[in-house]
């Protein structure tokens, strides 16, 4: 197996020689380069062509993320491996979104950030476990709050009304679960239409199961 081989990015020079001493007596590993600018990291990659770089998110003065998207846009053969010392979930979509391959915390023991490497190395992404949590809880955040806008114009007995509309129920049917007339549900059912922007019941109906009605009306009215 040939050599990975490695530049360093870390703007405190202590981190960068923690780091070659780390991985000196990996015989897999090759460090080309120790670098703490960005002006340096372009020079050292275009030179080295590695097939990793281990990139700082925070370079004073100079954007990681900006580092990251350019490396990956211009030598798409070397990954990135984001390397921080905090965790910032903003932060950490910006790195994927720009290319990165990983994202790993500098408080991790060796054989995660040499298990980062690895896993790169063969192809992979690869999240610190903390990072990985952050990152789905706050996914399924947004997905969420995507769902409670779908009805933000609803009040909470349109809400009820779409409810068993999705459900095939008929106004008869939804008036006598309400307790409120038929017609009462016919004008309810006519302000859902026109404030959902569709057509007829069937399409209020599909509209409401895609954005998961039954678990946003028991947010909205709990």
């Amino acid at each position: 197996m040939s050599a990975l081989r490695l530049i360093i990015v870390d703007d405190h020079e202590v981190v960068r020689l923690g780091l070659m001493t780390l991985f000196e007596d990996i015989e897999w590993i090759e460090v080309l380069a120790e670098v703490g600018t960005a002006k340096e990291t372009f020079h050292a990659v275009d030179l080295y062509h590695p097939d990793i770089v281990i990139l700082d998110i925070n370079l004073p003065g100079e954007s990681g993320i900006e580092i990251c998207q350019q490396i990956t846009e211009n030598y798409p053969e070397t990954k990135v491996i984001m390397l921080t010392s905090y965790l910032d979930d903003e932060l950490i979509i910006r790195a994927l979104q720009a290319g990165a391959s990983g994202y790993v915390l500098k408080q991790v023991d060796r054989n995660t950030i040499i298990d980062a490497l690895e896993a790169v190395r063969q192809g992979n992404s690869l999240l610190d476990p903390i990072v990985t949590q952050r990152i789905i809880a706050r996914v399924r955040t947004n997905e969420k709050a995507i769902q409670m806008r779908a009805f933000d114009d609803l009040t909470n007995r349109e809400l009820d009304v779409l409810f068993w509309v999705a459900k095939g129920k008929s106004n008869e049917e939804i008036a006598g679960l309400l307790s409120i007339t038929s017609k009462t549900i016919g004008h309810h059912v006519s302000n859902i239409l026109h404030k959902l922007g569709v057509r007829n019941r069937v399409e209020a109906a599909i509209y409401a199961s895609t954005h998961n009605i039954e678990n946003m009306r028991n947010d909205k009215t709990e």
